[in-house]
């Protein structure tokens, strides 16, 4: 390609919200446009590194036994009321109904914009699969996802339309679906080797997704959203939404009589545990949540709900500790948490900033983390702005209606797996997961199979899933330095970038034979043949990041050849014309080789 041709242009200034590399490389780049809020288009050189992510994709599932599929995008909202998600998935979900007009019996009827594909893959494996003859079954696609995110963010890390390669295993029993996992797995694990990035897999929450168990497969990074935990002792390894770690266990004590004391201007557990004269752990904290059931209807701006009713919940925990939404949310049986107002929790009696489950004139729901009963004497919140109160104990003064692990790991936690070592959390970004869905899907949607006896049986079922714009962003954060990105072999968008440095002709004609003949032997070549200035040239060629670059210049020439670089490093040297296919040959194949 030429860049006279290019639909695209680079830009010298990143975009002013820009608060991540790959917003800003990206963008400069002219890999994509922004669209709107977590919406962006795919220009020419974006979308090439997405065809060459592609195919690392393919050649990995293939090979694992994958069949490739086209799923729709626009699903029937039945699927997902049988499955129990129309309810349960939330915001994120985009439904729409059809308007009424004419004479299609389909009109009004309600549909989702897929946010991931169980339910249809599961309604048409049930119409195709009927004897275990037909199993096992690994299908994938590489396919549009829209979800409503309400915190679109990082550039390509967090979009609301994406695409996204998921796969779904089908299989006879859990120990057939177990294999199937490690297939997939072991694939996850060289398809991130060969774009180029170094993954930690851990053990993560189900979610919305459902199952028995899961694994997030995550790259370290400080401005990451998620947070994994590690010991250092056993290797456990666990998304903060997950990790378990042990309490530590206070000598018994006497416990002391409930005491109403002043604690003028103190706004914080800090300020009161120093007022009162005990560490933060032997306070406790509350945290006011409304759990939100998202009825169908209500996504259409009504006030009918046909989910649960939202819930007020009183949340308790030790003040050292935080409290872990997810965990809450998983406690509560789903929904979505937001936090509650002050009009809200002075409605129950509570009383904000002072707040106290003893006393409360409302009938809410108290959820304890377990560090409340690993203690004594604690104190709490009196309902009554100024104080206090000491010597709180459970369950003697209050009993939660339930107690549960919510609180969330933190560096220097000791490990719940192995009782020897210590936790250390740290920042990331996932870039898959791995399901083991179990019979969810399959019985909820009538996926079964008669076995060589006769005897029905639902199917096993694993989903996998890899977001390719964002694994896009994760390439571009771990592969770039001041100038721009610096592309692995096996997703840059051109394998040589060729430029022509002055205005004699001899240069141009020089790189256009160049060009003819690094095609003609197979390599993808992006000829810088604009009327721009040297300085250009080399800056866009280090912002665009093709990992090979040759320049044709008159003191190239004279020098016998052409100014070869690797864009990953800092020397320059002169390669002979007649040597320049040979030297680009050497370079490809070594970078990719895994």
């Amino acid at each position: 390609m030429r860049l006279t041709d290019l639909f695209t242009r680079t830009l010298r200034d990143a975009p002013a919200d820009a608060e991540m590399v790959n917003h800003r490389l990206a963008v400069r780049a002219g890999l994509v446009r922004p669209v709107a809020a977590g919406i962006y288009a795919l220009m020419p050189l974006g979308w090439r590194v997405i065809r060459k992510i592609e195919a690392v994709l393919r050649e990995e599932l293939d090979a694992a036994g994958g069949q490739e599929v086209r799923l729709p995008v626009v699903q029937p909202a039945d699927i997902w009321q049988a499955s129990g998600r129309w309810n349960t998935f939330g915001p994120v979900l985009q439904t729409f109904t059809r308007g009424v007009s004419g004479g299609d019996s389909a009109l009004g009827r309600e549909f989702v914009l897929g946010p991931t594909h169980e339910e249809i893959v599961s309604m048409i494996a049930a119409r195709e699969i009927d004897s275990y003859k037909q199993l096992p079954q690994h299908v994938y696609q590489i396919q549009t996802k829209y979800r409503n995110e309400p915190r679109a963010r990082g550039g390509l890390i967090r979009l609301r339309e994406f695409t996204m390669k998921d796969s779904y295993t089908f299989d006879v029993d859990e120990a057939a679906s177990e294999r199937a996992y490690s297939r997939l797995y072991d694939a996850y694990q060289r398809i991130f080797a060969r774009v180029g990035l170094d993954v930690v897999t851990v053990e993560a929450d189900t979610g919305a997704m459902g199952g028995s168990a899961s694994h997030e497969m995550m790259m370290a990074h400080d401005q990451g959203e998620d947070q994994f935990v590690v010991c250092d002792h056993c290797g456990y390894a666990a998304n903060v939404e997950v990790a378990q770690f042990v309490l530590d266990d206070p000598a018994p004590v006497a416990l002391q009589p409930v005491e109403k004391v002043a604690t003028p201007d103190c706004k914080t557990i800090q300020e009161v545990a120093d007022f009162i004269g005990v560490p933060t752990a032997q306070t406790l904290k509350a945290v006011f949540f409304v759990n939100e059931r998202h009825g169908q209807n209500e996504r259409h701006g009504q006030n009918e709900r046909h989910g649960q009713p939202d819930t007020f919940v009183f949340v308790v925990i030790r003040g050292d500790l935080e409290v872990n939404e997810i965990k809450v949310t998983n406690a509560l049986g789903g929904g979505t948490l937001r936090p509650a107002t002050d009009d809200e929790i002075l409605a129950t009696g509570a009383v904000p900033g002072y707040a106290s489950p003893l006393g409360l004139t409302a009938d809410i729901t108290v959820l304890a983390d377990r560090s409340v009963t690993v203690g004594a004497n604690f104190v709490a919140g009196a309902n009554d702005e100024g104080y206090h109160m000491t010597g709180v104990n459970v369950p003697r003064d209050f009993d939660p209606a339930f107690v549960a692990d919510i609180a969330a790991a933190y560096t220097g936690a000791t490990c719940a797996r192995c009782k020897n070592g210590t936790l250390r959390v740290t920042q990331a970004i996932e870039l898959g997961h791995l399901f083991r869905l179990g019979t969810r899907y399959s019985e909820a949607l009538g996926v079964t199979y008669q076995d060589e006896h006769g005897v029905e049986h639902l199917a096993v079922m694993g989903s996998y899933g890899i977001g390719l714009e964002r694994l896009m962003g994760a390439i571009i954060e771990a592969h770039h330095d001041d100038w721009g990105i610096m592309w692995p072999a096996s997703v840059a968008p051109f394998d040589v970038h060729l430029l022509t440095i002055g205005g004699d002709p001899v240069f141009a004609e020089t790189a256009a034979r160049l060009y003819d003949d690094l095609r003609a032997a197979g390599f993808d070549v992006l000829l810088d043949d604009r009327q721009e200035s040297p300085g250009v040239k080399f800056t866009d060629a280090d912002l665009i990041g093709v990992p090979l670059r040759l320049a044709v210049s008159k003191k190239s020439l004279a020098n016998g050849g052409v100014e070869a670089k690797l864009r990953a490093e800092k020397d320059r040297t002169i390669v002979p014309l007649d040597d320049v296919l040979a030297w680009v040959t050497s370079h490809v194949e070594a970078d990719r080789v895994i």
